[in-house]
C-alpha cells in the first residue's frame, strides 16, 4: 500500500488497546431507522451506566461494518458499563448527521434494555468533536462525563487550517513539473470520489515538489527549499505533510461538494489572513467564504461551551500534526474550568496522532470515572500519577508523559484568524 494511502487510512482505523474481557455479555448489532449500523454490548452484571464510543474520520466510501466499541471497551465492560457505538451515515466530516445517528442508536438501546442511569461519551480525533456535539445537542440521556482524546474540538477552525495547507501548497508547488494538484480552494474540482485523482497521484505530486518520500540527501536543493518553506508556513512536522495535505485535498473536497454537507459552497476563506512567510503572504490565492455555507459548517459543528454540567477530561498528544494540540486551547476558552481538565502528553520530538500509551489512555478514563462518581476534579498531576500506578500495578504499557508544565499554544498562532 502506498505510504500516503496508509496515512489516510489511519484516520478511520484507530485502535490503541487490545485487552480482552471474559464476562458473559449480551451483544446486539443492527441497523437503525436512519441507516447507520450500531453495536451494543451489555455485561450481565450491568451497573446501569452506558459508555458511547465515537469513531474517527474516514475519507472513503466503504461497505458498512458494525462499528468498533473503542480501545477501552474491554476495560469498561469489565467495570460493569454497557458500551455502544454507531457508524456514521456520512464519510469524513460526518457532523451534519452524527447527532441523529447517536439518537437513533439510543432508541435501539432503550428498546432492548432500559434508560441508562448515566451516560459517558468518548471518542478520538473526529470522534472528539462528535463527543462535544453529543454533549451539547443530542438527546441521549443523562450525560455526566466525556472523554475526548486528540479531538478536533475547534471544529471549523481545523478546516481553515486545511484551506491554508492546500493554498500554501499551490503557491509553492503549482509551477513545479508534475506537482500541480487540480482544484485549489475547494480541494478538487469535483467531489473526490467522482474525480480521477487518487492518493497515488497525490503522492507523486508531493514527491515531485518536495522529494517527500526520498531520503533528505536524495532531494534536490530546490525540493529541500520548497519543503522547508512548507514546514515554516504550516508549522507541521515533516512526517505529517502527506497526511495533512491529503486531508486538505480529499477531505476538503468531500466537505465542499457533498450534497448533504456544503453542496458546492465553500464555508471558509482566507481574505485578509496574514501568513508567517512573506513570500506566501504575497502570492497565495485569496478565496472568500460563502456566508450561508460558513454558518452551516459552524452549526455542524463548532462547540458553544454549553455542556450542561458534563464533566470533561480531554487529552491530547503535544506534537500532533493532523489534529493540532491548539484545539485544546479553543476548548478551554469555551468550557468552564470547573468542568474541564485538559491533559497533554508531551511527545518531545516524536510526533503522533493519538499516540497514547495504554497506561496514558486508561489513566484519563479512570480519573474521569472517579470524578463522575463523586471524587474531586483531577488535574494533570493526577493523570500522571494514575498513569504510573496503572503501569506498575496492571502492567499496562507506558511510558507516562503527562506534563503539568505544558502550556497549550493559542490557535491563532498556528491557524491565522479570519
Amino acid at each position: 500500500m502506498h505510504i500516503l494511502t496508509k496515512t489516510l487510512a489511519l484516520l478511520g482505523s484507530l485502535t490503541l488497546l487490545t485487552t480482552t474481557h471474559t464476562m458473559a455479555n449480551t451483544v446486539i448489532e443492527e441497523e437503525t431507522d436512519g441507516g447507520a449500523l450500531v453495536k451494543i454490548e451489555v455485561p450481565d452484571e450491568w451497573n446501569g451506566s452506558l459508555v458511547i464510543y465515537n469513531h474517527g474520520f474516514a475519507l472513503t466510501d466503504i461497505v458498512p461494518q458494525p462499528p468498533s466499541l473503542g480501545p477501552l471497551a474491554a476495560r469498561q465492560l469489565d467495570q460493569g458499563y454497557a458500551v455502544a457505538a454507531s457508524s456514521y451515515r456520512q464519510n469524513a466530516w460526518a457532523l451534519f448527521r452524527t447527532k441523529e445517528d447517536l439518537q437513533n442508536m439510543m432508541e435501539v438501546f432503550r428498546a432492548n434494555f432500559a434508560e441508562p442511569e448515566e451516560v459517558l461519551v468518548h471518542g478520538f480525533s473526529l470522534g472528539g468533536i462528535v463527543t462535544g456535539q453529543a454533549i451539547e445537542k443530542a438527546d441521549i440521556g443523562n450525560v455526566v462525563g466525556a472523554y475526548p482524546a486528540c479531538g478536533a474540538m475547534a471544529g471549523s477552525r481545523n478546516w481553515e487550517g486545511g484551506l491554508d495547507f492546500r493554498l500554501a501548497y499551490d503557491a509553492i508547488c503549482s509551477a513545479v513539473p508534475g506537482a500541480k494538484i487540480p482544484g485549489g480552494g475547494r480541494g478538487l474540482p469535483a467531489r473526490f470520489t467522482e474525480y480521477p485523482f487518487s492518493t497515488g497521484d497525490l503522492g507523486a505530486a508531493l514527491q515531485s515538489c518536495f522529494g517527500l518520500f526520498a531520503a533528505p540527501e536524495e532531494r534536490t536543493m530546490d525540493q529541500g527549499e520548497r519543503l522547508e518553506q512548507m514546514l515554516t508556513v504550516t508549522q507541521l512536522p515533516e512526517s505529517f505533510i502527506a497526511t495533512s495535505i491529503g486531508f486538505a485535498v480529499f477531505g476538503l473536497s468531500d466537505l465542499v461538494f457533498a450534497p448533504d454537507k456544503l453542496n458546492g459552497r465553500r464555508g471558509f476563506g482566507n481574505i485578509g489572513v496574514v501568513y508567517k512567510d512573506a513570500d506566501i503572504d504575497a502570492t497565495i490565492r485569496r478565496v472568500p467564504a460563502r456566508m450561508g455555507a460558513q454558518k452551516r459548517l459552524k452549526r455542524n459543528y463548532d462547540m458553544t461551551g454549553k455542556v450542561r454540567g458534563t464533566k470533561i477530561v480531554s487529552i491530547h498528544t503535544s506534537a500532533d500534526g493532523l489534529v493540532i494540540v491548539e484545539n485544546q486551547q479553543v476548548l478551554a476558552d469555551l468550557v468552564s474550568e470547573d468542568l474541564l481538565t485538559v491533559g497533554i502528553v508531551n511527545e518531545g520530538e516524536v510526533a503522533s496522532h493519538c499516540g497514547f500509551t495504554e497506561a496514558e489512555l486508561a489513566s484519563g478514563w479512570e480519573e474521569l470515572r472517579g470524578w463522575v462518581d463523586g471524587g474531586s476534579q483531577p488535574n494533570v498531576v493526577d493523570l500522571q500519577d494514575s498513569c504510573l500506578a496503572l503501569e506498575a500495578e496492571e502492567s499496562l504499557a507506558g511510558p507516562c508523559r503527562y506534563d503539568p508544565e505544558f502550556v497549550v499554544p493559542n490557535m491563532d498562532g498556528r491557524i491565522p484568524p479570519r
